[in-house]
């Protein structure tokens, strides 16, 4: 069967999904698909250039299901939600991208065009549409990559200063005792408490720009 960029780069996402992107060569790709090493490179200069293209690849097939006619709060949510589980079923490429590629979302990607619609359908000015929906975004990614470098788990363990530090007289808690959750907080509440806090802020702030243009008027 012909060598294919997209052979190619269906193949690398299997093996990135099963060991991670730092163990993908060109010479275990070749290996995966029966080929020359050499022959790769007829199609694909370089291991970065892979990775880019399969990047590529799974933001193309990113799919959300389009509520037209519901808010634009149920349709963010909606959109970071199905955003997260791509990003869990590819954990290994997508922590890779969001630190590694900060071009991985392009103006014609499904999310972002998906994005921008409902940010402008939210009533977002257009000249500010894509500042807003960047900002969005950039706060999605950064939760979603703490989120599957564990960061956020170990994060939400940690206590603020004076709670648990001995104040009622019972001496600090162990960090081994049972009555500490080590997995921390639910992640699935955490990111719809992420959500909230976004769209609290976005309704702020399109209410506090109506209610400036009225008392100019």
């Amino acid at each position: 069967m012909p060598l294919t960029e997209a052979g190619i780069y269906a193949a690398a996402l299997r093996l990135i999904d099963e060991d991670g992107v730092e163990a993908l060569t060109m010479r275990k790709l070749a290996t995966a698909l029966d080929a020359n090493p050499m022959s790769l490179y007829h199609h694909v200069p370089n291991k970065e250039a892979v990775l880019r293209g399969v990047t590529r690849m799974v933001g193309a097939q990113f799919r959300t299901v389009m509520l037209e006619d519901a808010p634009w709060q149920e349709r963010i949510r909606l959109l970071a939600t199905d955003f997260r589980t791509l990003a869990h079923r590819h954990p290994e490429l997508m922590a890779y991208s969001f630190s590694h590629q900060p071009d991985f979302i392009q103006p014609d990607d499904p999310f972002w065009t998906a994005l921008t619609a409902i940010v402008e359908a939210a009533g977002v000015p257009q000249s500010e549409v894509s500042e807003i929906a960047a900002l969005m975004a950039a706060v999605v990614i950064g939760v979603l990559a703490a989120e599957l470098s564990g960061s956020l788990r170990q994060w939400s363990t940690l206590k603020p200063p004076g709670i648990g530090d001995g104040e009622d007289g019972d001496g600090g808690a162990d960090p081994d005792s049972v009555d500490v959750a080590p997995e921390g907080p639910d992640q699935d509440h955490m990111f719809r408490l992420v959500m909230d806090t976004l769209i609290t802020g976005l309704e702020g702030r399109l209410t506090g720009d109506r209610d400036g243009r009225d008392a100019s008027l």
